[in-house]
């Protein structure tokens, strides 16, 4: 699948009829080159790119907006709580000692959390004005593979429809990792996802892993008052980071209140 998708972006290697040639069989000229199942990062562009170069593409993505967990559960609102957290700590912690006076200076969460959604919400529309300007077909809905070149998508308002397409492209992305025997509920144990929506500050908060999503969230909240420990099963923080790079940036997460326990390992909660 991913070998056709990089064909797709090289238009020195498109040749329809022979790309397409020996799927002809199963099509008539009004049915979709490139079906695209997921609308993150990988697949939003590969739809943009093929129908920049001349092919009816379509994204099937059932999340209702487009940009992926990146965009809308990841990398881009956890930037913006980062972003005004620190703005936050400075005002309440380091302005006085930096003679900038600021008094009761108070946290309004939910302007907070309005403010990371605008940002989601203004990128995932800029998107959608893409697949426009492109002509790309956006689906909103679940897709399964049902044959070789067929795709069900159960849409966001409870209908079946069967999408055909000569080629079809799996950009679905990843999911949470789950520890055996511990339920996820979004409230009370939740993922980074259900760490994005807290309604209040949590009084204390464990992170359960010491990679950057997880240092992310977790100094997050420590900004803004939540007592934070993070248990990491191995012996330092940001595995795959330079560990003289990881063992600073922990000294400066614990100066700013967050607890480590290393070599530690979750059972059960």
């Amino acid at each position: 699948m991913l070998r056709r998708c990089t064909r797709l972006i090289n238009p020195r290697a498109v040749n329809r009829n022979s790309l397409f040639n020996r799927h002809r069989r199963y099509f008539s000229s009004e049915q979709l080159d490139l079906a695209v199942i997921g609308g993150g990062p990988g697949g939003y562009a590969c739809a943009i790119k093929a129908a920049q170069l001349g092919l009816k593409s379509a994204c099937i993505e059932g999340r209702g907006t487009l940009g992926g967990t990146c965009l809308n559960v990841g990398c881009i609102p956890s930037k913006a709580l980062l972003h005004n957290s620190h703005l936050y700590h400075e005002a309440k912690h380091d302005f006085a000692k930096r003679g900038i006076i600021v008094e009761n200076v108070k946290l309004d969460l939910k302007a907070l959390m309005g403010i990371k959604s605008q940002s989601v919400d203004g990128l995932t529309k800029g998107i959608e004005g893409l697949f426009k300007k492109n002509k790309v077909q956006y689906i909103k809905g679940w897709g399964k593979i049902t044959g070789n070149n067929s795709i069900e998508v159960k849409t966001l308002d409870n209908k079946t429809e069967t999408i055909n397409a000569k080629n079809i492209v799996i950009a679905t992305g990843s999911d949470s990792a789950k520890i055996p025997g511990i339920d996820i509920d979004e409230k009370d144990i939740v993922t980074s996802t259900g760490a994005l929506e807290f309604d209040a500050v949590p009084e204390s908060l464990l992170v359960v892993g010491a990679g950057v999503i997880g240092l992310e969230m977790g100094s997050v909240w420590s900004r803004l008052g939540s007592k934070v420990t993070v248990v990491e099963f191995l012996d330092r923080i940001l595995p795959g980071v330079d560990k003289d790079y990881a063992t600073k940036f922990q000294k400066i997460l614990q100066k700013q209140g967050m607890a480590f326990q290393l070599n530690q390992g979750v059972k059960s909660v």
